[in-house]
């Protein structure tokens, strides 16, 4: 028979999730996500993407702002789940709530773990150089992504992935793999394995600090910051516009041959020297505006070789 699922997610990426489990058959019970925030010009409440495709599916849509209180423990075991399936929530779960479902709290987690821990595993994985990232099925315990391993997928990390494209390839593989496993444990035939405790790495929240382009870093340093940051916060870098230094994000780039002092312009089509190598920035961004294709930009707004970016 089908589970009777809570299902605790906000962002884009447990979307795929949510879809595949209702697509499956299962009986999700209700939806916990976080609460709606202002967005847009009008800066009107927004719900969460979970929040709105549950309300599409016609699921109930919790938004408490602490689930540590006697009322929200008591409201989610008024929900009588077999289990409940976690992806990007946004907030711990206490221990009563992680021992109310009949077959525990399982979450989607976005690395191989026990590498990345925490709350930015796809921008770690790639500012870091891997070649490799995955998601995994853990059943969740007390600790920070600590909790036995039940299922994985793997996907290589290329030097063209951005973020965004490693988090739509894994909210794909994740959907398919807690299918997956929610199939496995409604026949009683899950198989959880414990975390090795060497390899462990954190991935701390990313910070807007860490967001500034050093090219005096090797080329491939430099493309997998920019890569792991893109689109948002976004890395950047000064150029020299009309004799002024103005602050552009770039989105995609690829390594380039040449060479020169950090941070130079080498050719029209807006090479950067890096310490060792360099990059060609494909993509880039002014503040306020659209996100443009390089040659586009420079059409515009030529940046003449030999000019030096800060």
């Amino acid at each position: 028979m089908p589970l009777r699922l809570v299902f605790m997610g906000t962002p884009d990426f447990a979307v795929p999730t949510l879809l595949a489990l209702s697509a499956y058959g299962h009986d999700i019970a209700a939806v916990y996500s976080r609460e709606p925030k202002p967005a847009g010009r009008g800066m009107k409440l927004q719900h969460s993407p979970v929040a709105q495709e549950a309300q599409r599916l016609g699921i109930p849509v919790l938004t408490p702002k602490t689930l540590k209180t006697d009322e929200a423990l008591a409201e989610f075991r008024s929900h009588d789940a077999d289990a409940a399936v976690v992806v990007a929530y946004g907030m711990i779960l206490p221990q009563a709530i992680l021992d109310a479902p009949r077959l525990g709290c399982y979450n989607l987690h976005g690395s191989l773990l026990p590498r990345w821990r925490g709350a930015a595993p796809l921008n770690r994985a790639i500012m870091a150089g891997d070649a490799e990232s995955g998601v995994m099925v853990m059943k969740m315990d007390a600790g920070l992504d600590t909790g036995d391993v039940a299922m994985a997928e793997r996907i290589a990390i290329t030097d063209a992935m951005t973020v965004t494209d490693l988090h739509d390839s894994l909210a794909r593989l994740g959907a398919d793999l807690m299918v997956r496993a929610m199939a496995a444990l409604e026949r009683d035939q899950l198989q959880l394995t414990r975390q090795s405790e060497h390899g462990v790495t954190y991935a701390a929240k990313i910070d807007k600090a860490e967001a500034k382009i050093d090219f005096a870093r090797p080329a491939q340093a430099v493309l997998r910051h920019i890569h792991g940051l893109s689109p948002f916060p976004g890395a950047w870098c000064e150029l020299p516009i009309d004799g002024e230094a103005v602050r552009v994000k770039i989105l995609r780039c690829a390594s380039a041959t040449g060479g020169g002092a950090p941070g130079q312009v080498l050719d029209d089509r807006l090479t950067i020297a890096c310490q060792d190598g360099a990059i060609r920035v494909l993509q880039l961004q002014r503040a306020g505006k659209q996100p443009m294709q390089a040659d586009e930009f420079l059409r515009g707004t030529p940046i003449a070789a030999g000019a030096v970016i800060v």
